[in-house]
């Protein structure tokens, strides 16, 4: 149709949010839009680290380039990594990447002078920008352990000495994964669970136990404190199974629906099966096929919500999960500002650079 706008308007939903973990909704999308975001998150959003490293002294039993590899994953702060320059881009050092406009600088000095082994961590790095240091792992409790010293870098014996100089970089972590701030991003579709209550009333206790364990995960359980469990639902029961009633005829009873033995009978069958964790689904199909082998296609119908994402999100550390998502969203709009104008390559090339270029294949 004419004039008509496709245009949406997405939704978010916060669910769990720390400064490296993050949960969240994401509604009135696609699968595309999704994606790119978590490819953004884990490829294009900018942090700092270590990447030129000169050795003074080393007589440690490690190599030269075995430390600077170690030392380039350790990861560093990176607030304002969004705001520094590419060391290729930067014009006041022209691209040597040693400025401080695009570089941080750091230097590690240690000796072990004690027949005690001395153990060189990320916290023996000292850093000439108090904004951009190795990342604290340190536990809020404030317990002391060897983990919460640092990053291990290398041991020291007696005598054994490490100095040296590094140069710390921004970069994105499609060029080395050493600048990709999140440890994990992923999305499932919302999982949308509908169960037959008339179908699963027809499945004794063992049948509905034997349904709720095909799952390899947690999805379903049996309820005995539910609502459903009224008095009516449990006459309704009664009704159902009113063919069981000879089996609990004791004492010359031929009739004994109002009996405590058979109420209680009648409760335990009307048990419901409830989903306690719809996330917990793995699209496995396995409870489909349960259902089937019962003889029972349709006691459960489960669907993929297309337009509806939980996001789960890990950060290295560098950067806060929530700033990640942020940064990650900013990046997305400048690619999609630079799409537009590509028609218009130098219009494109003064405002977004080699970004520009790159989404152009140039």
């Amino acid at each position: 149709m004419e004039g008509a706008s496709y245009q949406r308007f997405p939704r978010v939903k916060i669910r769990e949010l720390k400064d490296d973990y993050a949960k969240f909704e994401l509604h009135d999308t696609d699968a595309s839009m999704a994606n790119a975001l978590r490819r953004v998150m884990i490829a294009e959003v900018p942090t700092i680290a270590i990447d030129l490293v000169e050795i003074e002294v080393n007589s440690s039993v490690l190599n030269d380039e075995f430390i600077a590899h170690r030392l380039g994953l350790i990861p560093l702060t990176s607030q304002r990594a969004m705001s520094m320059r590419f060391s290729r881009d930067c014009d006041a050092c022209d691209g040597d990447g040693q400025c401080e406009f695009c570089s941080v600088e750091f230097h590690l000095r240690a000796k072990c002078i004690s027949d005690q082994t001395l153990d060189v961590t990320s916290k023996d790095l000292y850093s000439s920008d108090h904004t951009v240091v190795p990342v604290d792992f340190t536990d809020s409790a404030g317990y002391e352990s060897s983990e919460q010293r640092g990053i291990i870098i290398v041991k020291l014996r007696r005598g054994q000495e490490l100095r040296l100089r590094a140069i710390a970089r921004k970069g994105i972590g499609k060029d080395h994964a050493k600048w990709s701030p999140a440890a994990t991003v992923t999305f499932m579709y919302e999982p949308e669970i509908h169960i037959n209550e008339d179908m699963m009333d027809t499945l004794t206790l063992e049948e509905k136990q034997s349904f709720v364990d095909s799952s390899p995960t947690r999805v379903f359980d049996i309820d005995p404190n539910t609502q459903q469990n009224s008095p009516r639902r449990i006459q309704e029961i009664v009704g159902r199974v009113r063919w069981l009633s000879s089996y609990f005829c004791v004492g010359g009873y031929s009739d004994l629906l109002d009996t405590k033995r058979f109420v209680f009978y009648a409760y335990i069958v009307s048990m419901p099966v409830v989903v306690v964790d719809p996330e917990a689904y793995t699209y496995d199909d396995e409870v489909l096929k349960k259902a089937e082998a019962m003889g029972k296609p349709g006691l459960v119908e489960i669907y993929a919500k297309e337009d509806s994402f939980i996001f789960t999100i890990e950060s290295t550390g560098a950067v806060k999960a929530f700033q990640l998502v942020l940064n990650a969203i900013e990046i997305l709009k400048q690619k999609l500002d630079a799409v537009r104008l590509s028609e218009d390559t130098v219009e494109a090339d003064d405002q977004f650079g080699e970004l520009g270029a790159h989404l152009r294949g140039g």
